[in-house]
């Protein structure tokens, strides 16, 4: 007796019902009559053996559905990874990439890079979304995102990781805090000192935790900035020193600014940054050309 077998359409239409939550609006989006998306959907239904959606209002998912959903995000991803493996040169950067970046990276690193790509690949086009890094990978799993880049290590995910570069730490402090009379400072100089942080969810925010720790300092908690900006602003009002990494200090800090920044000596302080795509993606030859160019204008 033959057996139905699930479709990839099925799996799209289901996909597309599962995040409008309305027969009418899924219809829409996947260009068809709402008839034909029922059909699709009761198709599949039956090849699972239960119900996907609730029935008699809105779209809500079943507890079956829910654990489907998942699975068919994951197949259609990995599918349309497959077809970009034909479709896509070995080295050829063209068409749309979708760019994921942490905030404290993308003002400071993707000016270059931008302008670089635009310079030599005229045809590509590279659509930029700054985000958490929990946003970032979630966004990577589920298609969202092509690339995302932030700092590592990414904990938890199977992703292939390209690492790009390490950028150096230096202490950030009001201009007339004692520690600034000091052309270099030593991890010993840390200690009793109060260091600022960002908000947890970025891994700097665990590293400067981690240094603290190290060198006897004091976090504080009650003091977490949102971006590279704002506790840099919060050192220069003397709330506290705060770790800030090359690439930023190269950009925002000046000479005769509310802050001074210096070296930690012996290099031992450091963030490192990465570039990552889901492992099998079909582009990888030429996201790996955006590696290197990252590498080239990085620190």
């Amino acid at each position: 007796m033959h057996r139905p077998r699930i479709t990839t359409r099925q799996l799209s239409y289901f996909v597309a019902l599962a995040e409008t939550g309305n027969f009418t609006r899924a219809a829409d989006r996947m260009g068809i009559a709402q008839p034909s998306l029922s059909q699709q959907i009761r198709g599949l239904e039956t090849v699972l053996g239960g119900a996907l959606f609730e029935r008699g209002g809105p779209a809500i998912l079943t507890p079956l559905g829910r654990e489907t959903l998942d699975r068919a995000r994951r197949i259609l991803l990995d599918l349309t990874d497959m077809e970009e493996v034909r479709a896509a040169s070995a080295d050829a950067l063209v068409g749309t990439i979708r760019l994921g970046v942490s905030p404290t990276l993308g003002a400071y690193l993707l000016p270059s890079l931008v302008a670089r790509l635009h310079r030599e690949h005229p045809t590509l086009r590279v659509h930029i979304r700054e985000g958490l890094p929990t946003a970032l990978t979630n966004g990577l799993a589920t298609g969202e995102h092509d690339l995302i880049l932030l700092q590592l290590p990414v904990a938890g995910r199977t992703f292939h990781t390209e690492r790009l570069f390490r950028e150096a730490l230096y202490l950030a402090m009001a201009a007339d805090h004692p520690l600034a009379a000091r052309s270099v400072i030593e991890t010993t100089d840390l200690r009793g000192q109060s260091l600022l942080t960002l908000v947890p969810e970025y891994r700097m925010a665990q590293q400067v935790a981690a240094i603290a720790d190290e060198v006897g300092g004091v976090m504080l908690n009650d003091y977490e900035g949102t971006s590279l900006d704002a506790i840099r602003q919060m050192a220069g009002m003397g709330m506290g020193l705060a770790l800030l990494p090359e690439l930023y200090v190269r950009q925002e800090v000046r000479d005769g600014d509310d802050v001074v920044v210096r070296p930690i000596r012996g290099g031992r302080y450091y963030r490192e940054i990465g570039l990552l795509w889901r492992t099998g993606a079909g582009r990888a030859p030429a996201y790996r050309l955006i590696a290197d160019l990252l590498r080239a204008v990085g620190p």
